[in-house]
């Protein structure tokens, strides 16, 4: 599986830029500085978990607050920032990214029962 179409270089090419402009705003360096990036996944996973709830009117006391689009922005933003924490732990993020999803792609289609 090759990740070299027009969409997938952009998509690499956003996710240095974010990256850079992040390293050049972020307060914290060093390991500290890695760890708060990785943990912000954290709190956008809650983000869609909050638009879960709030499509699906679950809180009696809020209602219906979110709407399914809600959901959908709230898992983008957990894909950017899972590559964008990806591409801080290596330069070599695009490639660890494809190895990886051609291991789960081979490990779950060739096991896929009829």
């Amino acid at each position: 599986m090759s990740d070299h179409t027009p969409a997938a270089a952009e998509l690499w090419s956003t996710i240095d830029t974010l990256t850079h402009w992040l390293d050049t705003n972020r307060p914290v360096e060093g390991r500290e500085g890695l760890l708060l990036r990785v943990l912000k996944l954290t709190e956008e996973v809650g983000e869609v978990s909050e638009a879960v709830i709030g499509a699906t009117g679950q809180n009696p006391r809020k209602g219906v607050t979110h709407t399914w689009e809600d959901v959908e922005a709230e898992l983008c933003d957990v894909v950017i920032t899972a590559l964008v924490a990806l591409r801080t732990l290596t330069p070599e993020a695009r490639q660890v990214f494809g190895g990886h999803l051609e291991r789960v792609r081979k490990r779950s289609l060739t096991s896929a029962r009829p």
